[in-house]
């Protein structure tokens, strides 16, 4: 599958044979700053939304530090996670360029309540982030692995689902909305007889319903039925997945079949853990916890001490399933480690309290799975589905 690595710096940061280029990335213009070798100050350029012209121009500053009296062995670009997504840095990567991509909630901004804010302002910290950052210093920042295509592509049905699920909910509430400023009320748009109980509805004095209204129902219900058809076609390739026992196939789809074997995770969720994370490398459990924004942010600042909750950083998707997963796990897995250990704090604890504790939970369960893919260990007390007889 040619998985993503964490990104760490090829080699020490030499300023005497190298070019740093960071490119601040939109619709319109793509604006690049550059630390090159020999030359003092920094060089800025706004290009075109192109690829090769962006080649052209590191060409370019390479002749310029040759110019210089300086021989260029080494060329980085870097640029934030964004909407263009990681197409460029493969691009980039399969042209001999040494790419990193930044996570942009990692770089240290102004604390000001008012800052100034520009793309020229953006690409210079965005450069010192990236120079600091080769340089070996801790924690100025973040880079995101830079997943493969295939890897990348594996990710878009299960978010394409989750898209259409929104739109479905979307629908069925403008249906609603429609019929509640007529007075009509228990109409069940999801229902296989949706047409034949739309032709019986009646407005209350048993009146038919307006004819406009009528007709945007009509069209509601063509385009739910579209979404509900391509739902459909989605599920169906997801669940052949987990149903190839006997098929080889990648990576991942051994990881949703190995998760998809434990009580309590269906194939949506296995498909989702499998996809969003665990087809990639973590340094640790924090870094895994991190990924998914499931780790704290405390307020500790002389005698004033306070938990303010999880950073929310990560990847929302994963967030929101790995919550769904811990209360599913408590229903199905009761007599597991993890959910012994959840009733143990929440005895006596009210609602807010299991709130809070389900995200542990939740936090937990992720380190055991990973493990569980990892290297096999099934997580303390976990059953796994039986096979039909």
């Amino acid at each position: 599958m040619g998985n993503a690595r964490m990104p760490e710096p090829a080699t020490a940061l030499n300023h005497e044979s190298t070019i740093v280029a960071v490119v601040e990335l939109s619709a319109r213009s793509w604006l690049v700053g550059a630390q090159v070798a020999g030359v003092p100050r920094q060089c800025r350029q706004k290009l075109a939304p192109s690829a090769e012209e962006l080649l052209d121009h590191l060409d370019h500053l390479r002749q310029r530090a040759e110019k210089a009296g300086k021989r260029v062995s080494r060329v980085v670009v870097a640029y934030e996670a964004g909407r263009d997504g990681f197409w460029l840095a493969r691009w980039l990567l399969g042209r001999g360029i040494e790419v990193y991509v930044i996570q942009p909630s990692s770089v240290p901004v102004d604390r000001r309540a008012r800052r100034a804010k520009t793309d020229a302002l953006d690409v210079e910290m965005l450069l010192r982030t990236t120079l600091a950052w080769l340089r070996g210093e801790p924690r100025v920042c973040s880079m995101v692995p830079i997943p493969s295509e295939v890897e990348e592509d594996g990710r878009r049905p299960s978010r394409e689902r989750q898209d259409l699920i929104k739109e479905r909910l979307a629908i069925t509430n403008k249906i609603d909305g429609v019929l509640a400023t007529l007075g009509v009320g228990g109409y069940r748009p999801l229902r296989r007889d949706r047409r034949e109980r739309l032709e019986a509805l009646r407005r209350p004095g048993g009146g038919p319903l307006p004819e406009h209204a009528k007709a945007r129902l009509t069209r509601l219900l063509d385009r739910l039925e579209l979404v509900l058809e391509q739902i459909g076609v989605l599920e169906e390739a997801r669940d052949a997945v987990v149903a190839r026992d006997a098929v080889p196939g990648g990576e991942a789809d051994s990881l949703i079949r190995k998760l998809a074997g434990l009580k309590g995770i269906g194939p949506e969720l296995a498909t989702l853990l499998a996809w969003e994370a665990f087809v990639r490398p973590f340094r640790d459990r924090r870094a895994l916890a991190a990924y998914a924004g499931l780790t704290g942010t405390p307020f500790d600042s002389g005698d004033r001490r306070r938990e303010q909750g999880i950073g929310k950083a990560g990847n929302r998707r994963l967030r929101a399933a790995l919550v769904e997963l811990a209360w599913l796990w408590l229903r199905y897995q009761p007599d597991s480690a993890l959910a012994a250990w959840f009733r143990r704090r929440t005895q006596a604890a009210g609602g807010r309290t299991r709130k809070v504790m389900i995200v542990a939970l939740a936090r937990k369960l992720f380190v055991a799975l990973w493990r569980f893919c990892r290297d096999g260990t099934i997580p303390d007390g976990a059953a796994l589905k039986t096979a039909p007889a």
